[in-house]
C-alpha cells in the first residue's frame, strides 16, 4: 500500500470538511424549514441573524414555491427614525434587497409607532403553531391529506393599532386548487376561515 504524502492528506482533509460544511448547511437551510412552529422559529432567527434583535419591521411574509421552497419577503429597518426601509427577499438562502423605502408618518408622531418587531408580541413561532393548526383543521373537517403553506405573515395596519393585527394563513391542496384562508388575532384567537 502506497503512503500517502502530506499534500494528498491535506486536499483529502479539506475535502471532508466542506463536505460536512454543505451537510450541515443544508440542514438549516431556510429554504426547506417546513411550515411549523420550529420551522418558523428558524427563520425568524435568520432574520434577526441578517437584520438584529432590535430590528422594526412593517410586513413579513413567508411563501412557499415547490422548486424554490420558503421565500421570505420583509420590509425592515435598524432605525426607524431614519424613515427609510429595505425591501428584501432570502430565496434559496441568498438575500438581496429590492428596493429602498422612505416612509411619512403624520406629524408628532414616531415611526416606529407604525411598525412592529419579533419580540414575543409578533412571534413567527407563533405563526407556525397557527400554520399547524390550520392545516390540522382542515385535514379533520374537509378530509384533506396533506395541505400545502402557500403564503403565511402578518397584516399590520396602517394606523399602527397593533391590536388590529393579524396573522394570514394560506392553505392549498398539495397538488393545487382552492385556497383555504385562515386569520388569527396575535393570541392565535381565530378571526375568520375563507373558503
Amino acid at each position: 500500500m502506497k503512503n500517502k504524502t502530506p499534500k494528498q492528506s491535506c486536499v483529502r482533509l479539506l475535502f471532508v470538511l466542506l463536505v460536512m460544511i454543505q451537510v450541515s448547511s443544508c440542514g438549516s437551510s431556510t429554504q426547506n424549514q417546513p411550515a411549523t412552529s420550529e420551522g418558523f422559529k428558524n427563520i425568524e432567527n435568520e432574520l434577526m441573524t441578517k437584520f438584529g434583535r432590535a430590528a422594526y419591521y412593517t410586513d413579513f411574509t413567508i411563501a412557499y414555491n415547490k422548486s424554490l421552497g420558503n421565500i421570505v419577503s420583509v420590509t425592515v429597518t435598524e432605525n426607524p427614525e431614519s424613515l427609510k426601509m429595505g425591501q428584501w427577499n432570502l430565496t434559496q438562502d441568498l438575500w438581496q434587497q429590492n428596493s429602498d423605502i422612505t416612509i411619512d408618518v403624520p406629524e408628532g408622531t414616531q415611526a416606529a409607532d407604525y411598525m412592529f418587531q419579533l419580540d414575543g408580541l409578533v412571534s413567527l413561532s407563533k405563526l407556525g403553531a397557527l400554520v399547524e393548526q390550520s392545516s390540522q383543521k382542515l385535514k379533520d373537517e374537509k378530509q384533506l391529506e396533506n395541505p400545502i403553506l402557500s403564503i403565511a405573515g402578518l397584516n399590520f395596519p396602517d394606523t399602527g393599532d397593533v391590536s388590529k393585527a393579524e396573522y394570514m394563513i394560506n392553505l392549498q391542496p398539495e397538488h393545487g386548487g382552492t385556497t383555504f384562508s385562515f386569520f388569527y388575532t396575535l393570541n392565535g384567537d381565530l378571526i375568520k376561515t375563507d373558503f
